[in-house]
């Protein structure tokens, strides 16, 4: 075999590695960029769960502030509108009460108001307080108060005793009566037993209470319809 044969034997090969290291690189190539595709599409796919777990998170937060306020919204629109129902109600009942200081002003129905309240009495002897300037009033119709209670009960005429010493406050004066520590009373008695274990307030501004409590119910849904 002569040089020339040598050479291109030489040249062939050197072709043959070159092409073989050409297919490789290229190979090498079409891999590394079928990872990377791969790999990117991974990183921009988690990235994209990120993303949506973040804003999911957000939206969960803006949902439950929204809840919230919602709620504290109502809750303060139910607490104002519970004290507008009472104003309501209180209103009503200061009216009442201011009307009770004119009672006392007809004398002939007071007097028999006072006879009636004086009758409910339940002990055979009691002590009776009343207001001051009703104690005139409540001497004269004493006795008739009395018998009236024995006729009632079927039994004997009980033993009543006017306080002389300790009286029940005065009616309301126009100059206190926004003061909630002034006492006062817009009339009536307060009955005792002797040993001062039972005790029946029969005073208008006791009455009053009671039945508003009793009533209250049917004032609300009169006045508000609930």
């Amino acid at each position: 075999m002569n040089d020339s044969d040598v050479s291109q034997q030489i040249q062939q090969m050197v072709r043959f590695i070159r092409q073989e290291a050409e297919e490789k690189a290229n190979e090498i190539s079409i891999s590394s960029e079928e990872e990377f595709n791969i790999e990117k599409l991974q990183l921009v796919e988690g990235e994209k769960r990120k993303i949506k777990q973040e804003y999911d998170r957000k939206l969960k937060q803006v949902d439950i502030r929204k809840r919230i306020e919602y709620s504290t919204q109502l809750n303060a629109s139910r607490l104002k509108y519970l004290q507008a129902q009472d104003d309501v109600v209180n209103c009503m009942k200061e009216t009442a009460a201011k009307e009770l200081i004119r009672v006392s002003s007809d004398k002939n129905a007071y007097k028999k108001l006072l006879r009636g309240l004086i009758v409910q009495l339940k002990e055979p002897s009691v002590l009776l307080r009343c207001r001051e300037m009703d104690k005139k009033t409540v001497e004269s119709i004493i006795e008739e108060a009395k018998r009236e209670y024995a006729d009632k009960a079927k039994v004997q005429v009980p033993k009543v005793t006017i306080d002389a010493k300790v009286f029940l406050p005065p009616p309301p004066n126009p100059k206190t009566a926004s003061d909630s520590h002034h006492l006062s009373c817009s009339g009536g008695v307060v009955l005792a037993s002797q040993d001062g274990k039972i005790v029946c307030e029969n005073t208008l501004d006791a009455r009053l209470d009671v039945a508003f409590r009793q009533k209250l119910p049917q004032i609300r849904k009169h006045l508000l319809g609930t």
